[in-house]
Formats: structure tokens, C-alpha cells, sequence
């Protein structure tokens, strides 16, 4: 059987519709980091989803009026750092526009190949960005898992209704 689009545009599903059914669907909380060249970027998302087993993918999105986004474009290499269900905190630091998301309090370092890893999360996965994909007012990034590490025994943050969960 073979599904296809209809060709005219449903309607009927404002923005705030569509924000209303999500918060009901309660998603894991990451930090994604980059550095393009000029300085450390990151934001705060709940769309990484796992893509495929061999190889190792991953895509999250990424809205293209964020600051973050424009040095997003440009970069090769990211780091996706899963938060632990104590970090509301970080959490907030990399959803706030504006401010300096990689200064005090935050504990970052580089990775051996450069890239800015956040101190005491969970777990990170660094990535070697293979593709963007546009996706109304987003990029789906899809990048491959080239190192990765996990806390054993960390419970994550989640967010649920507008709110963030510690499990």
C-alpha cells in the first residue's frame, strides 16, 4: 500500500493547538553545544530522537530564528548533553535568550577535538553533523554518534505541560 500527501494543506491546527497536544507528550531534556569558530553555542531542546542503530544516528531540530541557529549552519561537529533530573537549572541557563549561556555558573570545557562539553550532565553524545534538513520554521539535523558518555545510575530531565520533571 502506498500512502501519499494530499495535495492541499490541511488547516484547521493553529500554532497553539499544536503546542497544546505536545504538552501532553512528555520529552527528555538535552543541551545541544557547537563551536562553528567563533565561540561556544548551545540551546536547550526536547526534539533528539534516535534515527538509526547501524550507523549510529541521531536528529534533533533546531528553530532558524535562534541565535544559536546561524552557527548551527556552520558547523561540522556538535555535542547533545542529556541533563539529570537536578539540572532544571542548566536547563533554563541554555533556553534564555540573550545572556551569556557559557558564563559563570556554568562548567564547560573543550573536547580533545574542540568541541564545548558541559560539566556534570548525565551523559553526551558528540556528533558529526551529516546533514540539515528544512523543516517549516526549523532544521531537522541529522548527525552520526561519533563518541559518547553516561553517567550510570543519573535520572533525567523531563519536560511535561510547560513544566520541568525530575524523575
Amino acid at each position: 500500500m502506498t500512502l501519499s500527501a494530499p495535495s492541499q494543506p490541511l488547516t484547521g491546527v493553529t500554532p497553539d493547538r499544536f503546542k497544546q497536544a505536545f504538552r501532553a507528550y512528555p520529552a527528555g531534556v538535552v543541551v545541544v553545544t557547537a563551536d562553528a569558530g567563533d565561540g561556544p553555542v548551545g540551546f536547550t531542546a526536547t526534539s533528539l530522537s534516535s534515527l538509526s542503530l547501524t550507523p549510529p544516528l541521531v536528529s534533533f531540530s533546531v528553530a532558524t530564528r535562534s541565535s544559536s541557529w546561524p552557527h548551527l549552519e556552520q558547523a561540522r561537529t556538535a555535542v547533545v548533553h542529556f541533563l539529570g533530573s537536578d539540572q532544571e537549572d542548566l536547563a533554563r541557563r541554555f533556553a534564555t535568550s540573550g545572556i551569556d549561556r557559557f558564563a559563570e555558573p556554568t562548567a564547560w570545557r573543550r573536547l580533545p577535538e574542540g568541541e564545548p562539553v558541559l560539566e556534570d550532565v548525565a551523559g553526551w553524545l558528540r556528533l558529526h553533523i551529516e546533514s540539515l534538513v528544512p523543516a517549516g520554521d526549523h532544521r531537522i539535523v541529522v548527525a552520526r554518534v561519533v563518541d559518547s558518555w553516561q553517567e550510570p545510575g543519573r535520572r533525567p530531565l523531563l519536560f511535561h505541560d510547560g513544566a520541568y520533571l525530575p524523575v
